[in-house]
């Protein structure tokens, strides 16, 4: 199986473990990977126990054994472009703005190697690889997949760091258009609720305790209630990952179509979450012009909106 070429460690199993399966024990000693990877690892035949391969992941551990994982090197992983259409809402010399349509994934990364915008934009500049990373060139912030709308990348190293520095003192506006279940008690407000892992899924993120996780805050204004659904107007303050998702959520008003956070028995999971970053502000890299970029949502978003809207007149 060539596991002199992999990294390995020893783990022994101590009182805390005695009985456990073997998927959990790892799972709880090895951070770094999800539970799914280290069954993977099992029926491969790279988990030994006292030197025996064990390739069955619910195997019930005994204290005092031990436990040798070996660890396949990672993929290695390079972005290559591909001649995918932009919608370009601008672009000059040192950056451009892109509307990302819902669905597409922001830059490669295990389960989505191709068909990223990131691929797209490598076919778009030629000179873009030399930006940053191989994986993330010119990338100054990222949209969730399925959230659509406005970014801004960048086109050069001068610029990048400009833009990178704007972001994180906080000077890039980003605001954005939700559709949510229901309606929040007051039509406009903040919510300040800090952001961490989500315990019982290593994947997903929720609000953490007083005094645990990193600071949050968005502030939100209802634009219109129609039927059971509201239409939001929201500002990040801090740009956590998924935070303005898991927010809504909080507030007890989860976005439509919000398969991770919104309700589990929705029937509108097959339509993607409905958010959209409609207005991007920051200053121009290179002339220190303010620029400003607003573009409405349309596919899904608009469809379900206007058919609520339709609906409520009948």
């Amino acid at each position: 199986m060539g596991c002199y070429y992999m990294e390995k460690r020893f783990f022994l199993v101590d009182e805390k473990y005695e009985g456990k399966r073997l998927d959990h024990f790892l799972a709880g000693v090895e951070k770094s990977m999800s539970r799914a990877m280290l069954q993977k690892l099992c029926r491969r035949g790279y988990v030994l126990i006292d030197g025996d391969k064990q390739l069955k992941s619910g195997y019930r551990l005994k204290r005092g054994q031990q436990v040798l994982v070996y660890f396949p090197p990672p993929r290695s992983m390079e972005a290559r472009p591909e001649a995918i259409p932009l919608d370009i809402v601008y672009e000059d010399s040192e950056l451009l703005v892109v509307n990302k349509p819902q669905g597409m994934v922001v830059h490669p990364a295990a389960g989505n190697r191709e068909g990223t915008l990131v691929n797209a934009l490598l076919a778009h500049c030629a000179d873009l690889s030399a930006i940053g990373d191989k994986i993330r060139p010119g990338i100054v912030h990222r949209l969730d997949k399925d959230t659509s709308g406005l970014l801004v990348v960048a086109k050069n190293q001068e610029s990048f760091v400009k833009l990178s520095e704007q972001l994180q003192e906080r000077r890039i506006k980003r605001q954005y258009l939700a559709i949510v279940h229901g309606s929040p008690a007051a039509l406009e407000g903040t919510i300040n609720a800090p952001l961490g892992r989500d315990p019982r899924k290593r994947k997903s993120f929720a609000v953490s305790d007083a005094g645990k996780g990193r600071q949050a805050v968005t502030h939100y204004r209802v634009l219109q209630k129609c039927s059971s659904y509201s239409l939001l107007s929201l500002k990040l303050h801090t740009g956590r990952t998924h935070q303005i998702r898991v927010h809504l959520n909080y507030l007890g008003c989860p976005v439509v179509g919000d398969s991770v956070y919104g309700p589990k028995r929705s029937p509108y999971k097959h339509l993607g979450q409905l958010l959209h970053s409609y207005k991007l502000g920051f200053v121009h890299p290179k002339s220190e012009e303010y620029l400003e970029f607003l573009v409405e949502p349309g596919g899904n978003f608009e469809n379900f909106w206007s058919q609520v809207n339709a609906d409520d007149k009948t």
